[in-house]
C-alpha cells in the first residue's frame, strides 16, 4: 500500500510536467544548459572556420591584385611558366575557401536549428537562450 506522502495530486505536476508543459523528469536544467553551451561552442568553431575560409579566399585576390599592379614590369609570355602554376594555386585556394565558407554556413544553420529545438522543448529556460 502506498504511503500518504507518495500520492500525487491530479495537477500538471502529477503527470511529470510543469505549468509550461515541460517534462520535468526528462532532463534537468543544468544538463540542458550544458547542452546549449556545447552547441554554442560548436557555433564559435563554425564561425572560426568561416573566418578562415574568408582569409583563404582573400590571399589569391590580394596576390592577383599585386600581379596586376606590377604588370608593366614584365611580359606575360615571358613568365607564363610561372603564371600557370600561380593561377592553378589561386584557383585551388579559392575552392578551399569557398568550401570552408559553405561548410561553416551549413553547420551554423544546423546549430541554430538545434538551439531552437531545445528552446521549443524546454520553454522554462527559453528566456535565457537568445
Amino acid at each position: 500500500m502506498a504511503a500518504a506522502g507518495d500520492a500525487k495530486p491530479a495537477s500538471a505536476g502529477a503527470r511529470g510536467r510543469d505549468a509550461a508543459g515541460d517534462d520535468r523528469y526528462a532532463c534537468p536544467q543544468p544538463v540542458i544548459f550544458n547542452e546549449v553551451q556545447l552547441i554554442l561552442a560548436e557555433k564559435r568553431t563554425s564561425l572560426a572556420t568561416m573566418r578562415t575560409g574568408i582569409a583563404v579566399c582573400a590571399i589569391p585576390l590580394s596576390l592577383t591584385g599585386l600581379l596586376i599592379a606590377t604588370s608593366r614590369y614584365y611580359e606575360i609570355l615571358h613568365v607564363l611558366s610561372l603564371f600557370i602554376p600561380f593561377g592553378l594555386l589561386n584557383a585551388a585556394l579559392l575552392c578551399l575557401g569557398a568550401y570552408l565558407i559553405v561548410r561553416s554556413m551549413r553547420r551554423l544553420v544546423r546549430e541554430d536549428r538545434m538551439i531552437r529545438e531545445i528552446k521549443r522543448k524546454h520553454s522554462a529556460i527559453a528566456e535565457f537562450i537568445d
